[in-house]
């Protein structure tokens, strides 16, 4: 057993350091550990060489017109209360409450109101946000869209 241990004379505080053949080569761990956090400095401060210069883009303005379509909170208090805290398009309950106690669910236009649709209960539905995000950017949103007809009171428009 004397073979297999080396014996370290340095003393770190008052705890003394006992290594065995296999550990003699490897460096401490700190050691280990500051290698580490020295090259992720080194690779986010080569990164950094490639990112856009932040300063130029400070200072621009750009200057755009806004149309926004008024709602009928009647219109959305109705959908939300039809739809029972339960995601019209998924059938699952909604992910969380509100501050108020009340299932969070978005209510989605079918026929978006900037392209000629109604801001009625025929053209709304309440929908949990990850199916609210999939009805605009998801790859099958055509399909999703006509698959939520399956709600009696909606109205292809």
């Amino acid at each position: 057993m004397r073979g297999t241990l080396l014996r370290m004379r340095t003393l770190f505080g008052k705890n003394r350091v006992v290594l065995n053949k296999a550990q003699q080569n490897q460096p401490p761990r700190d050691v280990l550990l500051q290698q580490q956090s020295l090259k992720a400095r080194l690779i986010h401060t080569n990164q950094r060489k490639h990112y856009p210069n932040r300063a130029a883009l400070r200072n621009q303005k750009t200057y755009s017109n806004i149309t926004n379509y008024v709602r009928d909170p009647k219109v959305k208090a109705w959908v939300l209360k039809e739809a029972n805290g339960q995601c019209e398009c998924c059938e699952v309950d909604a992910p969380f409450s509100t501050a108020q106690g009340e299932p969070f669910l978005e209510v989605h236009h079918l026929r978006r109101l900037a392209d000629g649709g109604s801001n009625t209960v025929s053209n709304a539905v309440a929908v949990c946000p990850n199916c609210h995000r999939e009805m605009y950017f998801g790859i099958n949103k055509t399909t999703l869209i006509s698959s939520i007809y399956k709600v009696s009171r909606l109205v292809h428009e």
